[in-house]
């Protein structure tokens, strides 16, 4: 991809609210009542690998533009008891998963580094009692590099971690400061080189673009210092700005917030940049170099997309462990609770803390096919789609191509025959041309963020 070319127009015709797309259906159309028998059921068909997705809740300050399910504490003896509750529920999914492997394990949070040593082998202790794990499984974990130190470092590996993603967001000090996360250069720096040094297969590194006080020459300086590092792979996620939905949101300044134009300027730099140090783009916001297993995905048209974003993941099953933690597995997707006492609660209870859920029909796997190619691949080849599928695509998504019109005469996609090509210049508005073919879509879109 060359330096993207866009104008103030497409800003302000396509830069509207939408999905990000880690699921379709996605998880805000799960509804409670959902039955515990039916995951269990649907873990108990599955085939014989395992994903597992552990979500640690616990932060020991506030970010203002987090919107992950997180609790702020300073009190170690929190996790004792969060550990506590979490084996009960390994229990409770333990007999489904017997004839299964696991292999893929994420930690998430939250902060997962939140663990002191001892906290951090009981739960791998745990895990690996309850579940099998392959002697090949690939283990991962996020990063709050304040959290962390070479010490911790040397113990992820020990316990089998061989990934690690370290939370970066944005050099810039005064950019750190508007939203209480403040991180040191060296930190990071320290971090990484250790990691290397310890035998990490894969080193990844987060920033956000359109965080309060960012403009394009300090995004510049922060993207040269992340290339400096030089990490095996950079996620760079859009800032979603929904203090409707996240109370710590509103202590950020809204007059700092760059608008979507300079939100679009900020990820034109940032691929342009990226590009030329190498790295391949992935998806529509993660970037790796050509030997990593990412991009080979890419390349050989097998790249996933889940809860957990871009992926190599081709497991059978994505099992959450933990509060709010989402599953899914076949044709059925649950959700934990998402309160802490509420999932105590529900545990103490009822033996699990299942608390939405749902059975996805023949057209929303049909239409979750559809969309990951696109978000993968950018690109669809509706005769092979509608031929592994048994349908015909012209009436089938009769609707969809009405809506998608559109975005062919603004040049977002251009057709080549039967195959339907997202352009260097829809790249960006990804989601939009996602959504399209998004049945649910109809109500309900100003609870997402917005695409840029």
């Amino acid at each position: 991809m060359n330096t993207m070319i866009w104008d103030e127009a497409l800003v302000q015709k396509y830069n509207v609210k939408g999905p990000r797309y880690t699921s379709y259906p996605t998880a805000l159309l799960l509804r409670s009542g959902y039955s515990s028998q039916k995951a269990l059921q649907a873990l108990r068909q599955s085939g014989p690998a395992l994903s597992l997705y552990l979500h640690l809740p616990f932060c020991r300050q506030l970010c203002y533009y987090c919107g992950c399910n997180k609790v702020i504490s300073r009190d170690q003896s929190k996790a004792d008891r969060y550990l506590q509750y979490l084996q009960q529920e390994m229990a409770f999914y333990q007999q489904a998963t017997q004839h299964q492997q696991v292999t893929q394990l994420h930690l998430g949070g939250g902060t997962p580094t939140f663990l002191d040593e001892a906290q951090l082998r009981l739960m791998m202790q745990n895990l690996r009692q309850h579940f099998h794990f392959s002697s090949d499984a690939v283990l991962s974990i996020e990063i709050d590099p304040r959290s962390c130190d070479l010490k911790k470092l040397a113990l992820l590996r020990e316990l089998g971690f061989s990934r690690v993603s370290f939370g970066v967001q944005d050099f810039d000090a005064k950019v750190q400061q508007s939203i209480n996360r403040e991180q040191s250069f060296e930190l990071v720096q320290e971090l990484v080189l250790g990691a290397k040094i310890l035998g990490y297969q894969s080193i990844n590194l987060d920033l956000v673009y359109g965080l309060p006080y960012q403009h394009t020459d300090s995004f510049a300086d922060t993207l040269e210092q992340v290339i400096r590092l030089n990490p095996d792979r950079i996620s760079l996620f859009s800032y979603a700005h929904l203090p409707e939905r996240f109370a710590a949101q509103r202590k950020i300044p809204t007059e700092a917030l760059p608008d979507g134009r300079e939100k679009l300027a900020l990820l034109a730099l940032s691929v342009d940049t990226l590009q030329q140090a190498g790295y391949l783009a992935i998806g529509m916001d993660h970037f790796a170099k050509a030997d990593d297993s990412l991009a080979i995905a890419q390349q050989q048209g097998v790249l996933q997309r889940n809860f957990q974003g871009y992926t190599t993941d081709n497991a059978d099953a994505l099992l959450g462990l933990g509060v709010s933690a989402i599953s899914q597995v076949g044709t059925e997707i649950w959700q934990h609770q998402k309160d802490l006492n509420q999932y105590y609660r529900d545990l103490d209870d009822k033996g699990n803390s299942i608390d939405k859920g749902m059975s996805l029909s023949r057209d929303d796997l049909i239409r979750a096919d559809l969309i990951a190619s696109l978000m993968c691949n950018f690109r669809l080849d509706t005769a092979a789609f509608a031929n592994s599928w048994q349908l015909d695509f012209q009436p089938y998504f009769a609707s969809s191509l009405q809506q998608l019109a559109e975005c062919e005469k603004d040049q977002l996609i251009r057709w080549h025959g039967d195959v339907l090509t997202v352009t260097e210049l829809g790249r960006p508005w990804v989601r939009v041309i996602a959504a399209c073919f998004d049945a649910y879509l109809l109500s309900g879109a100003e609870r997402y963020s917005k695409v840029i």
